[in-house]
């Protein structure tokens, strides 16, 4: 159980915090999920001028786009009034679902308000969608827009890099005056004859983007299917990074994933109860659990390949940048686009030594065991009320996907380089090493799983006997005895 720290003995020195969102397909992931989930980030109950949110957008669609140009306005009431009356959770698609009338303090006017005032939203976008266009008169609004042709498509196009929200200026704001956090689009250059390398080049794309925008000390990421269910999530991961004894440490905090479409009888066994409850808090006693990809607080510096050192001492300052003027926000955009494109990393050590590690399905698990080697610790937080929640597979056939790539990764990892075994030997500790093994050999694991299920059942069609029969030799000559010893 975490304990937290007081917040008001820190005042202005509490880190800037920097979120990365990714999203890959518009079809499988529709730009009204996601920009719910950015409005949910953008609401958490931390000094908005410290928050800066991004999202990579791999699809490059100019319909995510818009749907964030459309977050942007409603953000402005939909913030303020998620603070005033202490709203939970702060998802508007979650929060308009779980209730189909205002509760208290709220006023069913204002309620309502809000509430059409985020339906008219998502019809525009889905009816943009819908018509596959946007309105010209909408592309007017923002730069941004012509960025987009008729030769771009979701495999094909340039870096796009947009500032939709800048924090630092005062005329970003809500409808009550206050500052409003920094959000930001990002779609990294993509062509045909590049290895793009999925969600990890993505990731590494984010952390130089953001560099040159707030260059945050803390990165938290998080899928954009998993919305923000716990207004203090960030005051409570800063807990462990600003522990006077033991926070310096902390290389990432890891929360669980949690799901809200989890079914009573739960079929698929999609809610991960034992990992949740059982293997990932027992790893906190080693070192720490996993980096499972989302809903996670890294520091900045971690994922640029700093390794731990006794005297390390972080300045959590950083971040804190003065206002960016409007007359160099493009120059800010033109230099961040720089960063993204195809080449940029090429005769780099990106995706080795530093950022995400590249050349594996769960880039997420061996980018952990990387900071682990490098001597920082973990810690797994899992609160009564969780701090994510998202969508699970909702059928077999994508249930056995997920788990086959899972599976398959982790697999992959405990035969190549990145053993937990091997290039783990000498720097985290032999029961951390075999903790990492319970999913590197989840794959191999089956064969007993599926023995288990199999055997056992083709006996009882059999009729056959499971165990050996419990054969009694009475070796007394008198019964009676026998009886007497049994009693």
């Amino acid at each position: 159980m975490v304990i937290n720290i007081s917040f008001p003995r820190h005042g202005e020195m509490l880190p800037c915090v920097d979120i990365f969102v990714c999203t890959a397909d518009p079809r499988s992931e529709p730009p009204s999920l996601v920009i719910s989930t950015i409005l949910s980030l953008m609401a958490y109950d931390y000094p908005a001028e410290k928050l800066s949110v991004y999202l990579s957008d791999d699809g490059g669609s100019i319909f995510t786009f818009y749907a964030m140009w459309e977050a942007t306005s409603f953000a402005k009431h939909w913030i303020p009034f998620c603070k005033r009356y202490n709203i939970e959770p702060r998802s508007p698609a979650a929060y308009f679902s779980e209730s189909d009338e205002p509760q208290e303090p709220c006023t069913p006017k204002e309620w309502s308000f809000i509430k059409d005032m985020y339906d008219e939203m998502t019809e525009r976008i889905d009816s943009a969608i819908m018509s596959d266009k946007i309105p010209e008169e909408i592309k007017t609004n923002h730069k941004g827009f012509c960025e987009w042709n008729l030769e771009i498509n979701s495999k094909d196009h340039q870096s796009i890099v947009e500032i939709l929200v800048d924090g630092k200026d005062q005329n970003a704001v809500d409808n009550e005056g206050n500052v409003l956090p920094t959000l930001v689009y990002m779609a990294r250059e993509k062509r045909p004859h590049h290895n793009h390398n999925f969600k990890a080049r993505a990731m590494n794309a984010l952390i130089r983007v953001s560099s040159v925008i707030s260059n945050s000390p803390i990165i938290m990421n998080v899928d954009c299917d998993m919305y923000s269910n716990n207004k203090d999530t960030i005051r409570d991961s800063m807990c462990f990074f600003l522990d006077e004894e033991m926070g310096h440490k902390n290389g990432f905090v890891q929360y669980p994933q949690n799901y809200n479409n989890i079914t009573k009888n739960n079929i698929y066994g999609n809610s991960l109860q034992a990992i949740k409850k059982v293997e990932m808090g027992g790893l906190d006693s080693v070192g720490g659990p996993l980096y499972i990809g989302t809903g996670c607080f890294h520091r900045r510096e971690i994922l640029c390949g700093m390794i731990f050192t006794k005297d390390y001492k972080v300045d959590w300052n950083g971040g804190a940048k003065d206002k960016i003027q409007e007359s160099i926000v493009y120059n800010i955009e033109e230099k961040a686009k720089s960063l993204t494109t195809c080449t940029y990393e090429y005769d780099t050590q990106w995706g080795n030594e530093i950022g995400v590690k590249y050349g594996c399905p769960v880039e997420d698990v061996i980018t952990g065991l990387a900071i682990h080697c490098r001597g920082w610790e973990s810690v797994y937080y899992n609160p009564i009320r969780p701090a994510f929640l998202g969508v699970a597979p909702a059928t077999l056939s994508q249930t056995l996907l997920q788990t086959k790539r899972w599976s398959e990764g982790n697999f992959t990892i405990f035969l190549s380089k990145y053993c937990p075994f091997l290039s783990g030997h000498g720097k985290i500790k032999l029961r951390h090493q075999m903790g990492y093994c319970i999913y590197a050999l989840w794959a191999p694991n089956s064969l007993a799983t599926l023995y288990y299920v199999i055997i056992p059942s083709l006996n009882l069609i059999k009729s056959s006997p499971l165990f050996p029969e419990v054969m009694v030799h009475n070796t007394m000559e008198n019964p009676s005895q026998f009886n007497m010893f049994c009693i």
